[in-house]
């Protein structure tokens, strides 16, 4: 059974130095009501005059904040109070307050306590000081919310830098990865329009320009991609992850010789089937294979594990590389981060592989997770619900 709070205890702790007589007097002056729970007893920025104390049951107290979200600020049950400013002055409503139990309240409006208070100085002295306490309170509470605030607009516009200097490396990069091979295939072509190549020169310098212009058909193809993955996804069919890793190592294969790293793939041959788009899991396997060849050492090796765990199919690819640091494991997925040098060894890219990676593998319900060393390698792990 619930215990039911009594006014004479509620309203000295609401009003300070009140006299006894005058309680009972407050008191005369009140109504006692009841309310279902899910009622609202008053509402943010509404102007109301009517003092609440809880004799029974629960109210829950919140506040809209940024205009969306409807933060809880605190619960109140038997024995507290709410809404006391009300009575003393015009100002709106600070929060909304609603009954999360059914309730029984003892209210006072404005008017009857304007009455008591005209007989009363020590009713009015209580006020005084309430006021003055209140004022202090929302001085402290609004200088906090202040610091608040002023952090929240520092922590975005670090953000705001963060990501105009990365739209600046974006766009810094592309160019540079563009003019390269634009460059080498323009002068080959200037050669060849020339007439000075023949015989075996002008099969390798074909083969040369065909390299570039794939370069720059990859990296166009990548941009191109993710902003398609950010407006529609294909429909779903059945996918055998095991033919996509297949078609992965054979694509890979002309890479790894010319770096003199060896592509292994390990797996039996079972069913690895899940619906999704298979174009988009080459992408995305292919991104890590390539980031795992890129930073592996000559001569290493880098390998593509397919197989389930529990009611996960997943495929794992590992290589024994430079490994990524501590402090940049947080960044390697975010779009346009890549590695630009370690030691002596320079790095191409513009840093979309390992983003668009994660992007695909997310929108087929998946997960991609990292174990990385500095000096030992990397493995990278996506998984998927069977």
């Amino acid at each position: 059974m619930t215990t039911r709070r009594a006014p004479s205890r509620i309203i000295p702790r609401a009003f300070p130095g009140i006299k006894p007589g005058e309680v009972e007097e407050l008191i005369a002056n009140c109504q006692v009501k009841a309310y279902p729970g899910g009622t609202t007893l008053c509402r943010e920025n509404e102007i109301e005059h009517v003092f609440y104390m809880i004799l029974e049951g629960e109210v829950k107290v919140t506040k809209l904040v940024n205009a969306a979200e409807i933060r809880l600020l605190k619960t109140l049950g038997a024995g507290d109070f709410f809404g006391e400013m009300a009575i003393i002055h015009n100002a709106p409503r600070a929060a909304t307050v609603t009954t999360s139990s059914p309730v029984v309240t003892l209210e006072l409006d404005k008017k009857s306590f304007d009455r008591v208070l005209e007989k009363s100085s020590s009713i009015a002295m209580a006020m005084v000081r309430e006021i003055s306490s209140r004022l202090r309170a929302n001085d402290e509470m609004a200088v906090e919310d202040l610091r608040v605030r002023a952090s929240e607009l520092a922590q975005a516009y670090q953000k705001l830098a963060e990501e105009e200097l990365a739209r600046r490396d974006f766009l810094s990069n592309i160019a540079h990865e563009l003019r390269t091979p634009l460059m080498s295939a323009s002068g080959y072509i200037h050669l060849l329009k020339k007439g000075a190549l023949s015989g075996e020169q002008l099969g390798s310098v074909v083969e040369t320009i065909d390299r570039n212009v794939q370069q720059i058909v990859t990296l166009v193809n990548d941009i191109l991609f993710l902003q398609e993955m950010d407006l529609v996804l294909s429909e779903f069919r059945p996918v055998d992850l095991g033919e996509v890793c297949r078609s992965v190592v054979e694509r890979y294969k002309g890479q790894t010789r010319d770096k003199n790293v060896e592509l292994l793939l390990r797996g039996d041959r079972g069913a690895y089937s899940l619906p999704g788009d298979a174009r988009s899991l080459e992408r995305a396997l292919a991104a890590l294979v390539d980031n795992a060849i890129k930073f592996s050492t000559r001569g290493g090796e880098v390998e593509i594990r397919i197989g389930t765990e529990w009611d996960r199919l997943v495929v794992a690819v590992e290589d024994h590389g430079i490994g990524i640091a501590p402090e940049a494991l947080p960044k390697i997925f975010d779009r346009f981060y890549h590695l630009e040098r370690h030691d002596s060894d320079l790095f191409g890219g513009i840093g979309l592989g390992l983003s668009i990676a994660r992007q695909v593998i997310e929108q087929h319900g998946g997960t991609l997770e990292v174990e990385s060393k500095p000096g030992a390698g990397s493995v990278f792990r996506m998984s998927f619900k069977r």
